[in-house]
């Protein structure tokens, strides 16, 4: 009985839902239903924010009496994604996100299963090459407001060094300042993003030196902790990251309640809960952009972009509250940094704003002139990029250009002044 009543609902789905058309549609007096997919839950930053956009969207595009959203949440990077997929499936959602990279292959194992649903591996990187109707990726410009969050960073650091408040232990053997940046894994999104941030600060304050310590794991409260316990004993001024717990920011704040000169710069969400006089600020998403966008064009019975990327101009990105010890000015210096990102006049990986020694493998892409600036990378990424493609037009590495390359970050090159140090 079970077998055909089932059959009974598919058989009524195919009628009301003609290819993408979504089952949703007013049409037929039912509701959009939306599963995700999540790596973590509330609890963790990065997840939290994807939480937060879809329930923004839901409330942009009719509340709950349209939409009904499924959530699966702690999900791992394995075969259990793909179950939840096809459950998701089997309770009629028209369309699936996933949130973490590693869910990407599993989600397109689904995709090539289930080509009546849409599918959304949101920070992959294989849509394009993979050229399925139903198949799509995302991923917002965040290494715009990695370079602003750099600003707030270096206008510290400037003030610090002008107030003579730095000792010897926070400056290197040529003079740098020292900075931190606590890290997830070698990979591009994490070299994006902590390249620009380093940019940031450079852009105010020149003569700094970075080192970045991997944890290998997005979330882990201890390793991150005891990463940025490392980069504080080395007398780092200020200590970033890109992993998803607020054990850095904690670590932080306690190594400043002991007297030590150190700030700290977040990711995701605002870490003044947890590091009070220490944070400085988050670079933060807006993920509500993007769902609302991709939740409207399901019920509007049309496919999602291949690949989808949005920065500041769609204020998709930004930072969250200035801490209470930011340098004065920061403010206004921050509005001014938007305001050139906005109108696309700052552009963050300027290649005459860096320069590539190409001693590591990282870099065997890169094309350098006689004073090391970059003048070609040629890139050829999970078949994403036809052949060798140059990203570098006008002066500039074009990172997460959706409409020529892909959302997701490619930036990978190893630029002078940062050092990285795996676990």
């Amino acid at each position: 009985m079970k077998k055909l009543l089932a059959l009974a609902l598919a058989l009524v789905m195919m009628l009301g839902c003609i290819g993408m058309t979504a089952c949703g549609d007013d049409t037929d007096g039912g509701k959009l239903k939306v599963g995700v997919i999540l790596i973590g839950d509330e609890n963790e930053g990065y997840t939290y924010a994807h939480i937060s956009g879809i329930q923004k969207a839901v409330e942009n595009l009719g509340g709950s009496d349209k939409i009904e959203v499924i959530w699966k949440y702690n999900v791992k990077e394995d075969q259990i994604c793909f179950d939840e997929a096809e459950y998701l499936v089997s309770e009629g959602c028209d369309v699936i996100f996933t949130n973490s990279y590693g869910h990407q292959s599993y989600t397109l194992e689904a995709a090539k299963k289930y080509p009546e649903v849409q599918f959304v591996a949101v920070t992959g990187d294989t849509a394009a090459a993979q050229n399925l109707p139903n198949f799509s990726n995302a991923f917002n410009k965040t290494y715009e407001s990695r370079y602003v969050s750099g600003v707030v960073a270096g206008m510290k650091i400037k003030e610090l060094v002008e107030q003579n408040k730095l000792t010897d232990a926070n400056y290197d053997a040529d003079g740098n300042v020292k900075v931190g940046y606590v890290g997830a894994f070698p990979y591009a999104e994490v070299v994006s993003g902590y390249t620009a941030y380093f940019l940031g600060i450079r852009s105010v304050y020149e003569k700094v030196a970075m080192t970045v310590q991997y944890t290998d794991s997005w979330f882990s409260l201890t390793g991150e902790a005891a990463a940025a316990q490392q980069l504080a004993a080395q007398g780092c001024v200020v200590i970033c990251q890109h992993a998803d717990s607020t054990g850095a920011p904690s670590e932080v704040q306690s190594h400043k309640d002991d007297g030590q000169v150190i700030y700290s710069v977040g990711y995701n969400i605002d870490m003044l809960a947890v590091a009070p006089t220490a944070a400085l600020t988050s670079a933060t998403n807006d993920w509500s952009k993007y769902y609302t966008y991709a939740i409207d064009t399901v019920m509007k019975g049309e496919k999602i972009a291949t690949n989808w990327s949005a920065g500041y101009s769609e204020d998709a990105v930004g930072i969250t509250a200035l801490g209470p010890e930011c340098a004065a000015g920061t403010a206004e210096k921050v509005a001014e940094v938007e305001a050139a990102l906005k109108a696309g006049t700052l552009k963050v990986f300027d290649v005459n704003s860096f320069t590539v020694t190409k001693t590591d493998s990282s870099n065997t892409g890169a094309t350098v002139d006689a004073n090391g600036h970059l003048t070609a990378y040629l890139a050829d990424i999970n078949a994403d990029f036809v052949g060798e493609t140059n990203v570098i037009a006008d002066g500039c590495f074009q990172e997460s250009d959706a409409a020529k390359y892909r959302s997701a970050p490619y930036f990978d090159v190893r630029i002078d002044g940062i050092t990285e140090i795996t676990k």
